[in-house]
C-alpha cells in the first residue's frame, strides 16, 4: 500500500456570516447546538461507513475547513480526527490543518487539538485595519490575531498559515503595505494573500462595479507590493495566492492543484477520486437525514475524461510556480503541447511567462491575468486535439510517471492506532 490521499472535512458552522463570504456555511442565528450535534455524529458515521474504501490509502494530509471549525470545540474536532484514525489509516507524520478565527479558540482548546495529532492552523486574520475587519463583519481585532497566534505557539504549533485579503472597499495601498508589513510581522511559517472577490448572495454584492473598490491597477500593484516585499521577509510564492517559508508550503493544497486523490466529508464538501469528481448536497440536515437512513448524499458526481484531466493538468498547474512541462505532459497523457508552446512563448516576450529547467511558468505580472492567458491556453489545447489525425488517445500511465512537489515515500512510516507500516504492505 502506497497510494495516498488528502482527507477534507467540511465543517459549515460560524459565530456569524463575513461579508464576502460565499461558502456554504451556518451562522449561529440559523442553526443550534442540537443541528451541530447531529451533523457530528452523520460526519462520524459517514467516515466510518467509508472505511472499506479508505483501507486502500494512506492518509498524508488531513484539512478540517468551513465555515469556522474552531467554532464547534475542540472535543468535537477531536472526535471526528479519532474516527478518521480508526477507520483510516492516518500517517504520524500527516499534515492534519484545522482552521480558526483570531480570538475564537482558547488556549486550553488549542492545547488539546495540538495533543489530538492537529499540527497545523490556518488563521482567518484577513486584514490589520480593526475598521475593516468591522465592515467586513469578522468578529475579531488584530491584537486577538496577535494574541492567537502566540497561545498556538504555546501549545506547540510550529506550522501556521494566516489568510489575509486585498482589493478591500476603500482600502487603499498605503493601507494593505502596513497590512502585509504587519502580518509578515506575525512569523507564521504560511501566508495565503487573497484578491477579494464580489459573490452574489454575499453582503458585499452591494459593491458590485462601486468606486469605493480599489480599480484593476489599483488591486495589480497590491498584489505585486505583497509578492514583493513577502519575499524579502522570506516567503517563497509557489501558487498564484500562497507564499510559504521553505518546507511549509500546504501539502493538502497541493494535492489540488497536482490532481492527486482527495476524499471529502460533510455537507457540500467535494471529491476526486481515481479520476471521478464528485460532491455532497448543500444542506445540513439533507446530509444528515440521508447518512442516517443510508440514502444516496452525492449531488453531483462527473468521471473525467482523459481529455478533461489533460486540461486540468494545464489550468491547475499553471496556478503554481512549479509549471508545467513539455515532457511530463506527454508522459501523462500521450500527446503534444505544440499549441500551448506558442503561447507561452507569447507569453514570455509580454513578461507573463518564463522557462527554465524544462518547464514553464507564469511570472507574478502573468498571475495578474492568469484567468485570461489559461482560457486562451484550453482553447488552443481543444484546437490541436481536433487537428490531431488518429483518434484521442486512452492509453492508461501509471501514477509513477506524475511529478509532485512532495513525493516522499519512507522506507517505514508510523500510524495512528499504534500499526507501523513497513515497506509497501506489510503491518506490525
Amino acid at each position: 500500500m502506497d497510494k495516498k490521499v488528502g482527507i477534507y472535512v467540511h465543517v459549515p458552522f460560524c459565530k456569524s456570516k463575513c461579508s464576502y463570504c460565499n461558502f456554504y456555511s451556518l451562522p449561529d442565528n440559523t442553526s443550534g447546538e442540537e443541528v451541530i450535534y447531529a451533523y457530528q455524529g452523520a460526519v462520524i458515521k459517514h467516515i466510518e461507513e467509508y472505511s472499506a474504501q479508505l483501507d486502500g490509502y494512506l492518509i498524508d494530509t488531513v484539512y478540517f475547513g468551513g465555515g469556522t471549525p474552531s467554532h464547534i470545540g475542540a472535543a468535537r474536532l477531536i472526535s471526528i480526527l479519532g474516527a478518521l484514525k480508526k477507520s483510516g489509516h492516518v500517517l504520524l507524520d500527516s499534515e492534519i490543518t484545522v482552521e480558526v478565527n483570531p480570538g475564537g479558540i482558547t488556549k486550553e482548546g488549542l492545547a488539546k487539538l495540538r495533543k489530538a495529532g492537529f499540527n497545523r492552523l490556518s488563521i482567518g486574520v484577513q486584514c490589520a485595519d480593526d475598521q475593516a475587519l468591522k465592515s467586513l463583519g469578522r468578529t475579531h481585532t488584530f491584537a486577538d490575531a496577535e494574541e492567537t497566534i502566540k497561545d498556538a505557539r504555546a501549545a506547540g504549533f510550529n506550522n501556521i498559515s494566516v489568510d489575509v485579503i486585498y482589493g478591500l472597499p476603500s482600502q487603499t495601498k498605503d493601507s494593505w503595505e502596513h497590512t502585509v508589513q504587519l502580518i509578515a510581522g506575525l512569523k507564521a511559517e504560511h501566508i495565503s494573500c487573497y484578491n477579494l472577490k464580489i459573490e452574489e448572495g454575499t453582503g458585499l454584492y452591494t459593491y458590485k462595479d462601486s468606486p469605493f473598490l480599489p480599480d484593476d491597477e489599483a488591486q495589480s500593484d497590491m498584489y505585486l507590493y505583497a509578492v514583493d516585499m513577502l519575499a524579502r521577509f522570506g516567503y517563497k510564492q509557489y501558487e498564484i495566492s500562497n507564499f510559504a517559508r521553505r518546507g511549509f508550503e500546504s501539502k493538502h493544497n497541493i494535492k489540488y492543484w497536482l490532481g492527486d486523490d482527495y476524499i471529502g466529508f460533510g455537507p457540500a464538501a467535494h471529491s476526486y477520486v481515481d479520476r471521478c469528481r464528485y460532491s455532497f448536497t448543500e444542506d445540513v440536515m439533507q446530509y444528515v437525514e440521508q447518512v442516517k437512513h443510508g440514502r444516496r448524499i452525492v449531488e453531483h458526481d462527473e468521471q473525467m475524461s482523459d481529455f478533461e484531466n489533460a486540461g486540468e493538468y494545464l489550468m491547475l498547474r499553471l496556478r503554481t510556480t512549479h509549471g508545467i512541462s513539455e515532457e511530463e505532459y506527454y508522459n501523462i497523457y500521450r500527446l503534444k503541447m505544440d499549441f500551448v508552446l506558442e503561447l507561452m512563448h507569447k507569453y514570455e516576450e509580454n513578461g507573463w511567462a518564463t522557462f527554465k529547467d524544462g518547464r514553464w511558468r507564469f511570472t507574478p505580472k502573468g498571475f495578474m491575468v492568469s484567468n485570461t492567458l489559461i482560457g486562451e491556453i484550453l482553447e488552443a489545447q481543444t484546437r490541436q486535439r481536433t487537428q490531431i489525425s488518429k483518434p484521442w488517445q486512452t492509453d492508461q500511465v501509471g501514477d509513477d510517471t506524475q511529478l509532485t512537489l512532495f513525493d516522499k515515500r519512507p522506507v517505514a512510516a508510523g500510524l495512528f492506532g499504534g500499526r507501523r507500516l513497513v515497506g509497501r504492505n506489510e503491518f506490525l
